[in-house]
């Protein structure tokens, strides 16, 4: 009998507790799909509700209003995205549905009936929406494109040829997080003395439950939703002398604001299979320069969950980036010449079905004199 109470205990427990004291029925859908991101509200970052790609509704707010029907039981509601992340899939996603649903049900969006507590996205400064992942994982040349976008047709078929024979395991590598990471419409900062900066759109997808040695096949679960990144890169590499490569992945991609992330997060029930509605595009001044479905990926985004599982523990709020496309600056392939990002230029990045980021290239002022052990400008050492 005792051991029947305690286990009878532990399934109460484990019970989402928005199930607890539910007075109607437990929303298990919404009836509008959302998107969730981090918006300047008052003067601090919050965590929004993101309907319609056009209205915020500050979460917090929205949920005490709901609170007072007592219809609704009281839930603490997430201190930023990381937390509501990894309360996602426990229960909290249920309180987020009714939340939308009350508030589409009683006509509180828009119009003279909108509550205050509602925002219209263009008149707030977007953060983004992770403030921050604790990694972020890219995979390097994922896409058959963009495999040596700098040879010739032949020998760009040959090697694409070798590639898909032997595929390997993915090539992953590390991001910065903060400093690096910024929002849908903040600058992208050039940094001085550095004229090869390069962009590269991919999709970002948001691990929602801790993963260790998680196989291609159950990755899907271990996933709460997808936003769009770009891994701005510096083709410019390092001065000669010191260590006998020029290869250095800190320098070409661990700048200030090289891992834009954003508007927002779709979580994954709304967006469906990545590898059959991806479509990720790029534009530099309105001119196409990356246009990319799945069906070019070589590696999956299940094999590069698997495989970074198997190396490091992933936790709610990383972030694996998918890899780019044929069409990167630095590449000929597409253009028949390289081409750089400059200041003022306007670059847009797009997933089809998640959002657009739309950041300016604004170039850094000239630092003031150090000792030398800095980072040189590339003309120093063509």
């Amino acid at each position: 009998m005792r051991n029947f109470l305690v286990s009878t205990l532990i399934l109460l427990l484990s019970v989402p507790a928005l199930s607890v004291a539910q007075s109607g029925p437990l929303s298990t859908t919404s009836v509008e799909p959302f998107k969730l991101g981090t918006f300047e509200i008052n003067g601090a970052p919050a965590v929004g509700v993101v309907l319609r790609d056009q209205l915020v509704i500050d979460l917090n707010a929205a949920n005490s209003a709901l609170e007072s029907n007592a219809d609704y039981p009281q839930i603490p509601m997430p201190s930023d995205m990381l937390d509501l992340i990894a309360r996602y899939d426990y229960g909290l996603k249920y309180r987020l549905y009714e939340l939308v649903n009350y508030l589409v049900a009683e006509d509180m969006l828009d119009g003279s009936n909108a509550s205050e507590f509602v925002y219209q996205y263009d008149t707030l400064h977007t953060f983004p929406p992770i403030m921050y992942p604790s990694k972020i994982l890219n995979a390097a040349v994922n896409f058959l494109s963009h495999v040596d976008e700098r040879g010739s047709e032949a020998e760009r078929a040959e090697i694409q040829r070798q590639r898909i024979a032997n595929r390997g395991v993915p090539y992953l590598f590390l991001k910065p997080t903060r400093g690096a990471v910024v929002g849908a419409s903040d600058a992208i900062i050039i940094p001085y003395g550095r004229d090869q900066i390069d962009w590269e759109v991919e999709l970002g997808t948001v691990i929602g439950r801790t993963a260790k040695y998680v196989s291609a096949t159950d990755a899907p679960d271990y996933v709460f939703g997808y936003t769009v990144t770009m891994d701005i890169s510096d083709r410019g590499g390092r001065p000669p002398g010191g260590t006998a490569t020029r290869s250095d992945w800190f320098v070409g991609k661990g700048h200030d604001t090289f891992a834009p992330m954003g508007p927002w997060i779709i979580p994954k029930e709304f967006y469906g299979d990545p590898m059959e509605n991806l479509r990720q595009t790029l534009t530099v001044d309105g001119e196409v320069m990356q246009d990319a479905k799945a069906g070019d990926m070589i590696h999956s985004l299940w094999e590069l969950v698997e495989y970074a599982s198997s190396i490091v523990t992933l936790y709610p709020g990383d972030v694996i980036n998918n890899g780019t496309s044929g069409g990167t600056g630095a590449g000929t392939a597409v253009r028949g010449e390289q081409r750089f990002l400059q200041p003022g230029e306007i670059v847009e990045a797009t997933i089809e079905g998640i959002g657009t980021m739309r950041m300016p290239a604004v170039a850094e002022e000239q630092p003031a004199d150090a000792t030398g052990s800095r980072l040189p400008p590339i003309n120093s050492y063509k």
